[in-house]
């Protein structure tokens, strides 16, 4: 039985408890968060046995093969580190974003690398069978050769513009890691990258940043890949909900509707082949947090290398501050050199 830990007990955490309870195999035992009321209430929730005020305190009393770390962003890297470091923990699963930028990134991956800890992003959508496919498609030329990708995030339609603000989310709150980009564009962002195979040369990117939160609140993004691939992705919240993913080729296209979160929903492929024969795939309903805890379980019990390596999300955060870095000049950034 692989013993999990969870750090940080807000929103997303309890999906990370369910998967838990859900994956044959895993056991939730342990629940740290720096609040002993959020920490008690939550363990009190999901039945967990321990909860402790913080990292500290979790490592020195638990050995543990899996810590989920569900913290605010600006905490990833200190959490990370510190249970990498403990030499207490086998594998860290590190919500999305990993990181707030780069170096933050590296040093995460290096502590990690240092002390043998498996670590791996958490982006959930990695392991449903619809981008699966897509992926499976996309490499096999079904759509001769791809071009141009475009994508869709937006949430959060029908509510004033003015009722956002950042004491109400870490979304609307800077300080902790919220905007568009990091919230929303993760997703677009790591996926365009996966379909194509190789990393941006450069990104272009316009934001709308909220008047009374600060973040980046709607984000239109450009991205170019060698042999002069490119991509299109558009962000935002206060919009109507959009989750689509477009792959156009030479020959046909590949279409995913609800392709960020889709629990509790049936999703497909429509797929546009050469001479204009269609074909479309159906997936069944199926909770994609999961699929990712049963990978990294699989990871730990069968030398399984994990889908998202550490390489990839230095490449993910890298194209993340070429965005920013775009965003305050105004003009096209080049990515750093991997």
């Amino acid at each position: 039985m692989l013993r999990m830990g969870i750090v940080g007990t807000g929103g997303i955490a309890n999906a990370h408890a369910a998967a838990a309870a859900a994956v044959e195999g895993v056991e939730l035992v342990a629940v740290a968060d720096v609040s002993a009321a959020a920490a008690t209430a939550f363990a009190s929730t999901h039945g967990v046995p321990e909860w402790y005020g913080g990292v500290d305190e979790l490592t020195a009393a638990e050995q543990l093969d899996i810590v989920s770390v569900c913290t605010w962003g600006n905490f990833h890297e200190a959490v990370t580190c510190a249970l990498a470091e403990s030499g207490r923990v086998r594998a860290i699963l590190c919500e999305k974003p990993i990181s707030l930028n780069a170096a933050e990134c590296e040093r995460m991956v290096a502590a990690a690398a240092a002390n043998d800890v498996l670590l791996a992003e958490a982006f959930k959508f990695r392991h449903h069978p619809q981008f699966l496919k897509l992926k499976e498609l996309s490499d096999a030329g079904a759509v001769g050769e791809v071009r141009t990708l475009r994508t869709t995030f937006t949430t959060g339609g029908r509510r004033a513009r003015d009722t956002f603000r950042p004491e109400m989310d870490w979304r609307f709150d800077p300080q902790r890691g919220g905007g568009a980009l990091y919230d929303l564009g993760c997703y677009c962002l790591h996926a365009v990258r996966f379909i194509v195979g190789s990393e941006p040369l450069c990104a272009f990117a316009v934001a709308d940043y909220h008047e009374i939160c600060g973040v980046d609140f709607q984000d239109a993004i450009v991205l170019q890949f060698p042999g002069g691939v490119t991509a299109q992705i558009t962000i935002g919240f206060g919009l109507d909900r959009s989750q689509e993913f477009e792959v156009l080729g030479t020959t046909g296209s590949l279409r995913a509707d609800r392709a960020w979160n889709n629990e509790g929903h049936a999703v497909s492929v429509d797929a546009t082949m050469p001479d204009g024969v269609r074909a479309r795939y159906d997936f069944p309903e199926t909770d994609q947090f999961h699929l990712q805890l049963r990978h990294m379980a699989d990871c730990l019990l069968n030398g399984t290398t994990h889908r998202i390596s550490p390489a990839d999300s230095i490449g993910q955060m890298r194209a993340t501050d070429a965005i920013f870095a775009s965003m305050k000049s105004g003009q096209p950034e080049p990515l750093s050199a991997l």
